[in-house]
Formats: structure tokens, C-alpha cells, sequence
């Protein structure tokens, strides 16, 4: 059981991860865009971060995600056996 959590949680951590570079532009305003450029920063940095608005949207769509990868692994059994096969099969040697 604790082996079965462990490992969902493992693959929740990588899609929110993966999540979190998506989603960390949204909404992002740049000190050019505000023309208030701090001296000593690039023109491309965030004039503000809202940490909690970034992971909050980040656990939400992760946890969205994550369901769909879970309800098609385990009620409809789709897995990477079940992705069609690109390249060439060496098996017969």
C-alpha cells in the first residue's frame, strides 16, 4: 500500500514540475512592460511574483492532469504498450 502511494505521488510531483514551467508566464508582467526597470536588472524581469497564484493554478491543473493519466491507466488499461509503435522492431533478430 505505502509502495503504491509512494509511487502515484512520484509521478504527481513530476506532472505538477512539468506543470509549473507552463504555468509560471501566466499572468507575468515585465518591469519593461510597467517602465519601472530597477537599475542593476534585466528589462525582462517579473515587476512582481505571486508565488501563491503560481502554485495554487500550478496544484490545481496538475491535479487535473494527474486524474486523467489515472482514470486511463487504470479503467480503460491505456499505457505505453498501448502507444503505436514509431520505430523500427529489432525483436525478430
Amino acid at each position: 500500500m505505502l509502495q503504491t502511494f509512494l509511487q502515484g505521488f512520484a509521478v504527481y510531483f513530476i506532472v505538477w514540475w512539468m506543470t509549473l514551467f507552463a504555468v509560471l508566464p501566466i499572468g507575468l508582467r515585465t518591469q519593461a512592460e510597467d517602465d519601472d526597470i530597477v537599475p542593476g536588472t534585466v528589462h525582462s524581469a517579473p515587476t512582481r511574483f505571486r508565488p501563491l497564484f503560481t502554485f495554487s493554478l500550478t496544484t490545481l491543473v496538475s491535479a487535473v492532469i494527474y486524474t486523467l493519466w489515472y482514470v486511463s491507466s487504470t479503467y480503460f488499461g491505456w499505457g505505453f504498450d498501448a502507444l503505436p509503435q514509431i520505430g523500427p522492431s529489432f525483436s525478430n533478430v
